[in-house]
């Protein structure tokens, strides 16, 4: 079976791929602290990734060989992953009797029932949780599945980059681990705290209860629809727009036309996302929300999201408990943060027990 778990590592770099940019975090832990090493983010072409497949190898191998130099890697091992919408995800409970060569048979036997492709097409790895709460005599196996081709891409990608990809994650696992790093205070076992990534092309809502995502929904929706609006009106260039928005350099005139109104389309679809939620039948209501991406530190927007939605909305920042490197922008980092959630949630996979 092709690792989707893997192993410990003490120098993985965590790669997230994403439709716009590329980023890469790089942690380190001192006994119980965790430190920030380095961190980049490189812009991608347009057409680089489309609908979170790559499209074109070579530029996202550039991106992830210039992040690398930026943060000083040689030889590095890295993590990255695949979209949660490109996996399938099931819990099987099996008897705890089996030998590991026997799981792993069995576990294949139950994955060709309910996976819609040939086996031998598909990337399968699985993680025995324990035993099972209500049949204490089997174990609760969570089993994780993708086509081999979306694997075998980005292993791919990120060996042209020059680096030797390790494992490949499900991004939905790559925020459960950065979310304890948000919190300033745990939340209660019942409580439901939201996670809101607002990324280049979609958006996605994650919603966790004790740590772990008991929901999640992507739409079609992100920053493109801004810097598309800018560079058409203004004549900038989409890498010129991308890059005034993350370093929050574009003009006052821009800004008052088009950035500050797009902050109510982002509140409307992100309360179209909820409202998804809780026609799911859900009987509690979200205590807190977290909104991360590379859209989501627009100026204002946590404002405008707490007073439209009518929950206490933060800015994600998965760093602000870390040591920084000495050699970090604080400033720049503060505007980077939100975008780097998946990337430390990777990175922290070094160290997973």
């Amino acid at each position: 079976m092709i690792s989707l778990f893997g192993k410990k590592s003490a120098s993985w770099v965590g790669v997230d791929i994403g439709s716009s940019s590329v980023k890469l975090v790089v942690l380190s832990r001192h006994g119980s602290k965790v430190g920030l090493d380095a961190y980049a983010v490189v812009s991608l072409p347009p057409t680089a990734i489309i609908d979170g497949n790559i499209q074109e190898v070579q530029p996202v191998a550039d991106a992830i060989e210039r992040g690398a130099k930026l943060c000083a890697l040689k030889n590095g091992v890295a993590v990255t992953a695949v979209p949660s919408s490109a996996v399938i995800i099931k819990r099987i409970e099996l008897s705890s009797s089996f030998t590991e060569l026997e799981l792993e048979e069995q576990v294949r036997v139950e994955a060709d029932q309910f996976i819609p492709y040939p086996l031998d097409e598909v990337a399968l790895d699985f993680e025995v949780v324990g035993a099972s709460p209500s049949h204490p005599e089997l174990n609760e196996i969570l089993l994780v599945a993708c086509r081999r081709d979306d694997v075998d891409q980005r292993e791919d990608t990120i060996a042209a980059g020059g680096l030797k990809c390790e494992v490949v994650d499900v991004d939905t696992y790559a925020i459960e681990r950065s979310y304890p790093m948000l919190l300033s205070e745990d939340p209660g076992v019942e409580d439901m705290v939201a996670i809101v990534d607002i990324g280049a092309s979609t958006l996605t809502l994650n919603v966790i209860r004790d740590h772990k995502v008991i929901y999640n929904r992507e739409q079609s929706f992100g920053g493109n629809d801004l810097t598309t609006s800018i560079h058409h009106q203004y004549g900038m260039s989409v890498d010129e727009v991308q890059q005034a928005l993350r370093l929050g350099e574009l003009g006052e005139e821009i800004r008052d036309a088009i950035v500050m109104p797009f902050r109510y389309t982002v509140a409307q679809q992100v309360s179209r996302a909820l409202q998804f939620f809780y026609s799911s039948g859900v009987q509690h209501q979200l205590t807190k929300i977290y909104v991360c991406g590379g859209t989501a530190a627009i100026d204002g927007l946590v404002d405008i999201l707490t007073e439209e939605l009518d929950v206490p909305v933060f800015l994600a920042d998965p760093f602000s408990k870390m040591e920084l490197n000495s050699k970090i922008n604080r400033g720049r980092l503060m505007k980077d943060a939100p975008a780097l959630i998946k990337a430390c949630g990777l990175a922290l996979r070094s160290f997973d027990q």
